[in-house]
């Protein structure tokens, strides 16, 4: 019995160091999504794996169909390369995009395929070199290579090892250029929304003046003897009262990505709360000849409130109770302690009612009940959104039901008790 190949076992051993070194690497590799530390990642590995003194990955730019290169450790200047596009011609890594295989190369001045332009620009001498494609589902997306072996000649591992990294290196590439895309998408959506948000504040404040005059002077007008005169300032205020509300509710848009963070919560009285919206609210509540049914809560329930913004959202829900209701229709408002978690605030009204599908669908973003060529209310349809997005915020919920149209609606806002 002959005795065991001793370089066969070394060979053996190395190979396996090395796929299992190739293992822990994926595991990192797919543990990072920023490009740079990745492409950093990669060839160190590549340096690694083959022993060779330095590694590049160049990536194929689908836009303007050139490989350049995202990353290189060959010479001291070597960030001055980043970017910068190879030929498919006259280069070994355009050799491998174009014939899509491995390409070895142990003595780089015999190949006529070397492309010494990079030498020259990082100072650095190559000798030899080995190149792999980087593939993901069978799509050709750059080049890894490595750059001068310290013990030549390339062997069939060296170039299996590095086809073995660059595939799992091309996969953790891609989801790191998604992940890039999606970062940067969200960066321009948050560019636009705050664009949007401060055109709306800059149009708001700058309509606000204009029809503060015109409101002026059409209620000074509705004061004269002349009738005529009176009836036409009449609908010149009732056009731009409806103006100011489109206005509020183009301020207030802001509101419709409420979140919890953004709120400043305070133990609030609930009994002071209500007061005080109802108080704000009898002069449209008597305007209309409604019968107001209301008693105040128990002083001791207390609600932890943004007290700005939930003044917004029940004021909406009252205001459309007021709106909708016909003249001399009744508006009820109680409260109901449904657990010692919760209370219940209720807005009642004997107005148009919903029918059974609607009543979900309005606090959808900008519904209507009434179709919008034939509607006798204004407004952009975006207050019970607003309401919705500010009682969620403050960990509570909100929903509608009526018996059917004409037959009123009534609003419940469950919002969490604080504690005393």
């Amino acid at each position: 019995m002959s005795a065991p190949d001793t370089s066969s076992i070394e060979t053996l051993q190395r190979r396996i160091a090395i796929l299992t070194r190739i293992t822990e690497i994926s595991a990192t590799l797919n543990s990072q999504v920023k490009l740079k530390p990745l492409l950093g990642m990669i060839m160190e590995a590549a340096v690694e794996i083959v022993d060779a003194e330095a590694a590049s990955v160049l990536l194929w730019d689908a836009k303007t169909n050139e490989l350049r290169f995202a990353a290189t450790t060959t010479g001291e200047e070597n960030d001055t390369l980043i970017g910068i596009p190879v030929p498919l011609e006259g280069s070994i890594a355009g050799a491998v995009i174009n014939e899509d295989r491995t390409v070895m190369v142990n003595d780089v001045q015999k190949d006529q395929r070397h492309y010494g332009g990079v030498d020259k620009a990082t100072d650095f001498e190559t000798r030899s070199i080995l190149g792999v494609p980087m593939r993901v589902k069978n799509r050709v997306i750059g080049v890894l290579e490595a750059v001068n072996k310290r013990t030549l000649p390339w062997s069939n591992d060296d170039a299996n090892h590095l086809a073995t990294l660059a595939a799992q290196a091309a996969v953790a590439l891609e989801s790191a250029q998604l992940v890039a895309a999606l970062q940067k998408a969200n960066e321009e959506l948050s560019r636009l929304d705050k664009l949007k948000s401060d055109f709306i504040a800059i149009a708001s404040h700058e309509l606000r003046t204009p029809l503060g005059v015109i409101l002026g002077y059409a209620s000074f007008l509705q004061d004269t003897q002349d009738e005529e005169v009176r009836e036409h300032a009449g609908k010149v205020v009732a056009s731009a009262l409806q103006l100011r509300r489109i206005i509020e509710d183009l301020t207030n848009l802001r509101y419709m990505e409420q979140k919890s963070t953004d709120l400043r919560l305070t133990p609030t009285p609930l009994a002071d709360f209500l007061n005080e919206i109802v108080h704000d609210a009898l002069g449209l509540i008597d305007a209309k000849k409604h019968r107001l049914q209301y008693a105040s809560p128990s002083s001791d329930l207390l609600v932890a409130l943004d007290h700005a913004r939930m003044s917004l959202a029940i004021t909406n829900i009252l205001n459309n109770a007021i709106r909708f209701t016909p003249e001399g229709g009744r508006i009820a408002i109680q409260t109901k302690v449904q657990s010692s978690r919760h209370v219940w605030i209720l807005i009642s009204d004997t107005g148009i009612g919903l029918a059974r599908e609607e009543q979900e669908r309005i606090f959808d973003r900008f519904y209507q009940v009434e179709d919008h060529m034939t509607r006798t209310q204004g407004g952009l349809g975006i207050g019970l959104s607003i309401t919705k997005a500010v009682v969620e915020a403050h960990g509570g919920r909100i929903w509608a039901s009526s018996p059917g149209l004409h037959q009123g609606t009534t609003f419940t806002v469950a919002l969490p008790l604080a504690k005393a």
